[in-house]
């Protein structure tokens, strides 16, 4: 089912980029994704890893999520730049990840430096050093909300 679902979003992405459907074109990008997949499969990086299709479910709720929390959060920093005072207090603080893989370890920590004001600055095993713009992006990560989100989005919690 992963080759099958790899050859589907190749050809999906060919398609898009293409922007051209004649049959010659259409059939072309058709044989370049079984190539491409063909390729792949001999550089062993068709696995769950390379191709994590079981997140599909969790990434319908989470990549939503995560747009919102993204732009929320950027408006708090732009309010924070245009305060005349630039009321910041950096802070750095280190977060658990409950994740039980390093791909759910690695969305976590990805997660955080998406979001304006905080930086995931180094990884070591389940522990994360963040460094944040506020003391309150440093209080909302330690309370541990978006490691929940993250813990659903890959099916651990």
């Amino acid at each position: 089912m992963r080759y099958v679902s790899l050859t589907a979003f190749l050809y999906l992405f060919w398609l898009v980029l293409s922007g051209h459907y004649t049959p010659m074109l259409v059939v072309a990008g058709l044989v370049c994704s079984v190539l491409c997949l063909l390729a792949a499969i001999r550089m062993r990086t068709a696995d769950e890893e390379g191709h994590p299709i079981e997140l599909f479910r969790g990434a319908i709720t989470y990549l939503p999520w995560l747009a919102v929390e993204i732009g929320k959060s950027a408006w708090a920093v732009t309010k924070i730049i245009l305060h005349p005072r630039l009321p910041i207090s950096p802070t750095m603080t280190v977060v658990t990840a409950t994740q039980r893989t390093t791909v759910g370890r690695a969305t976590y920590a990805n997660s955080i430096t998406l979001t304006p004001g905080t930086i995931t600055v180094a990884a070591d095993g389940d522990k994360l050093t963040v460094h944040a713009l506020v003391t309150e992006g440093a209080l909302d990560l330690e309370a541990g909300g978006m490691d929940r989100r993250v813990s659903r989005f890959e099916g651990s919690a």
